[in-house]
C-alpha cells in the first residue's frame, strides 16, 4: 500500500492493531487470476520472530484450494478509522481527509488436514473471543466436534512481509489539539483515534501567537 514514511508504523504497532481488530480480508488469487476475498477472524501468535495468522474457512468455500494452488496471500487489517474536517486547521485554505490505521500482511499459507490441530486452533479462536464457550464446545461430544472439524479447512499464514500504516495528520503538528478534542468528543472510532494519538505522543504545536 502506499505508505509516506510519516504515517509507518512497527512490528509491535501492528501487532497490536491486528489484536485488538482481528476481522481479516484474505486475498488470493482464483483460477481466472483474479483477488479472491473472504473476509474472516484470524489469530495472531508469535513464534519467536515469526508472525503467524491462523484461520479456517468452510470447506465449501473455495479460497482455501486457492491458497492451496497458490500459497502467497495478502491479509488485511482495518482499525479504526474516521473523517477528519477541516475546520481543525487555524487556516482556510485545507480539504476535508480520511485517517485510519491498517495493516497489511504478505503470506504463505500451509493448510492444517489434522483433525487435532484444527481443534486447537479452534480453541485459541474461542479463547480470542469467547473463552467461555470453550467448555461448551468439550460438552458437545467427539461425534458433533468431528462433524463440524470436517466441515472446515484450516490453515496456517506465516507472515513473510508486514506493512503498517498510522494514518494521523502526523505531519500537521498545528492541527493535532483540535483533531485530538474532535475525535475525543467523537464515536467509538474517533475516540479511538483520539487514544492513538496519545499512543503515538502526538503534542499540539505550540501557538505561535501566544508567544511574546
Amino acid at each position: 500500500m502506499y505508505l509516506p514514511p510519516q504515517f509507518k508504523g512497527d512490528r509491535v504497532q501492528a501487532a497490536a492493531l491486528i489484536t485488538d481488530h482481528p476481522f481479516a480480508s484474505l486475498i488470493s488469487v482464483d483460477d481466472a487470476g483474479l483477488p479472491y476475498v473472504t473476509h474472516l477472524p484470524l489469530h495472531l501468535e508469535a513464534r519467536g520472530d515469526q508472525l503467524v495468522l491462523l484461520g479456517h474457512v468452510a470447506k465449501a468455500n473455495p479460497h482455501w484450494r486457492y491458497l492451496q494452488a497458490r500459497p502467497q496471500a495478502v491479509a488485511t487489517f482495518l482499525g479504526p478509522h474516521a473523517y477528519l474536517s477541516p475546520k481543525v486547521y487555524p487556516d482556510l485554505a485545507r480539504v476535508p481527509t480520511w485517517n485510519y490505521l491498517a495493516v497489511h500482511c504478505t503470506v504463505q499459507a500451509s493448510l492444517i488436514d489434522d483433525p487435532q490441530a484444527k481443534d486447537r486452533l479452534l480453541k485459541k479462536l474461542i479463547g480470542d473471543h469467547e473463552p467461555p464457550y470453550a467448555e461448551q464446545w468439550r460438552g458437545l461430544g467427539e461425534e458433533f466436534a468431528h462433524k463440524m472439524l470436517a466441515g472446515i479447512v484450516a490453515f496456517e499464514l506465516q507472515v513473510t512481509d508486514l506493512q503498517c500504516k498510522l494514518k494521523l495528520n502526523q505531519h500537521r503538528t498545528e492541527s493535532h489539539a483540535a483533531m485530538k478534542a474532535m475525535y475525543a468528543a467523537g464515536t467509538p472510532d474517533e475516540q479511538a483515534l483520539a487514544g492513538w494519538m496519545d499512543r503515538l505522543g502526538m503534542e499540539a504545536a505550540a501557538d505561535p501567537r501566544k508567544e511574546t
